[in-house]
């Protein structure tokens, strides 16, 4: 009994498979990201009070930059700036209006910078999101 317990568990760890992490979007390469925004400095002030954004653009290993938003002080959301249903071109960089980031490219994309989810459009896949932690003043993004 015990060797087809024994047998029954290996088969089932066997069989599960591991998150590695991957998207699988065949649209958006590979990035890694891991920086930090301390909220002290003034162009991220905006990010210390509940329901603001704030576009990052800069070189931190992103692909055409991070959207981050606030949720409620403890709890902040982070996604890639690209269209993730677009190769990225001068069209899929989005723009953000409210709670929506849209793409310029003609099939209107749009998605929701709070839970990533597509609102508008045609595509399969939602932003990519990045893991974001804040500790004191400091939001770490990492993917």
């Amino acid at each position: 009994m015990k060797k087809i317990v024994f047998l029954l568990l290996t088969l089932l760890i066997l069989s599960c498979s591991s998150d590695d992490g991957s998207d699988n979007n065949q649209f958006l390469p590979s990035t890694s990201i891991n920086y930090q925004i301390n909220l002290d400095l003034p162009q991220f002030s905006d990010l210390k009070f509940s329901g603001n954004h704030y576009v990052d653009k800069t070189e931190n290993g992103s692909i055409k930059g991070i959207i981050i938003y606030n949720l409620n002080d403890t709890q902040f959301s982070a996604f890639e700036l690209s269209d993730p249903n677009h190769v990225p071109s001068s069209c899929s960089t989005q723009t953000i209006n409210g709670l929506t980031a849209t793409c310029d490219c003609e099939d209107g994309n749009s998605y929701n910078i709070i839970t990533g989810q597509q609102t508008e459009g045609e595509g399969q896949f939602s932003l990519r999101a990045y893991a974001i932690r804040r500790t004191g003043n400091i939001l770490s993004i990492s993917n």
